[in-house]
C-alpha cells in the first residue's frame, strides 16, 4: 500500500520528530509513504477567520498536488477535519464539489487509519505509567476521531489511561483565537489544568500540536511535572520505533 503524509504547519515548524515518528507507525506496516515536499497549509486559519475565497485556492492547490489516488494521512484531528469535511462545506453548490468530494473520501487522520482501516496490534514494552488524554475540538466534533485514537492507547497492556472529568472542553488554544482573547483562552487552559493536576497521571497525551502547545506551555510556566506529549511519540516510544527511547 502506498499513502500520502500530510505533515501539517505545525508539524513542520514545531512537531517534526513527532512526524517522523508518524511516519514509522505507518512503515512499521509495510506501508510506502509518499512526503510532498510542496504540501502547504490546509487552509483551517483562513477558513475559520472568513476567508472563504482564499481558501479555496489552497484547497485546490491541495488537491492538485495529492493526485495519485493514494489514501491521505495527517497526525492531526483538526487538519483532517478541515480537509475532510470543512472542504466539503466550502465547495457545496460548486461545480468542482464531486471532484473535492472525492478527495475528502481519501483523508484520513492517522489514528483511525491505524485503528480502523489497518486493525493494527502493538506489543507493549514500556514500563507501567499512568496517562490522561486530552480531546481536541476538531478531532471530536469534525474529524469524529477520539474513539480510534482512544482505542490504540487502551491497547497498550502497561498504560492505564485515566479520563478527564472534562475531557471534552475547549483548551482555549483554538487557532487565532488564542491570540484573539489571550485572557478568555487563558482561563481556559488553567481550567483544563486545574482537570489534569487532579489524576495524578505522569503523561498528558494529545493528537493536536496546537493544543499540546498551549496545554504544555502554561504547564511549564506553572511548575507542573505532568508532561504533555504527542499521541505518535508516545505509541512510538511505548513500541520502541522512536529514537527517543522506550517511555
Amino acid at each position: 500500500m502506498k499513502v500520502y503524509f500530510y505533515s501539517t504547519c505545525l508539524g513542520s515548524v514545531a512537531y517534526s520528530d513527532t512526524c517522523v515518528n508518524a511516519i514509522r507507525l505507518l512503515q512499521k506496516e509495510g506501508i510506502e509513504v509518499i512526503f510532498k515536499k510542496d504540501q502547504t497549509c490546509c487552509a483551517q486559519p483562513s477558513y475559520n477567520s472568513g476567508y472563504y475565497e482564499e481558501s479555496k485556492k489552497i484547497a485546490l492547490y491541495n488537491i492538485g498536488i495529492f493526485s495519485q489516488d493514494y489514501p491521505i494521512i495527517l497526525p492531526s484531528g483538526s487538519c483532517a477535519g478541515m480537509m475532510k469535511q470543512d472542504y466539503l462545506a466550502l465547495f457545496e453548490g460548486s461545480e468542482r464539489y464531486e471532484e473535492v468530494s472525492a478527495f475528502c473520501s481519501r483523508v484520513f487522520e492517522l489514528s483511525e487509519f491505524l485503528d480502523k482501516k489497518i486493525g493494527v496490534k502493538y506489543d507493549d514494552i514500556g514500563e507501567p505509567v499512568r496517562i490522561t488524554w486530552h480531546s481536541n475540538c476538531h478531532a471530536l466534533r469534525v474529524a469524529k476521531t477520539i474513539d480510534s485514537s482512544k482505542s490504540l492507547l487502551k491497547s497498550l497492556k502497561n498504560v492505564e489511561l485515566i479520563e478527564l472529568d472534562k475531557e471534552e472542553e475547549c483548551c482555549g488554544f483554538g487557532g487565532t483565537f488564542s491570540v484573539k482573547e489571550p485572557q478568555i483562552s487563558y482561563a481556559m487552559v488553567s481550567e483544563k489544568i486545574s482537570d489534569i493536576q487532579t489524576k495524578n497521571v505522569q503523561y498528558l497525551v494529545a493528537g493536536d500540536a496546537g493544543c499540546l502547545l498551549n496545554i504544555g506551555g502554561a504547564m511549564s510556566k506553572m511548575g507542573i511535572e505532568t508532561k504533555p506529549i504527542h499521541l505518535y511519540d508516545f505509541l512510538a516510544q511505548r513500541i520502541g520505533l522512536s529514537n527517543g527511547g522506550i517511555l
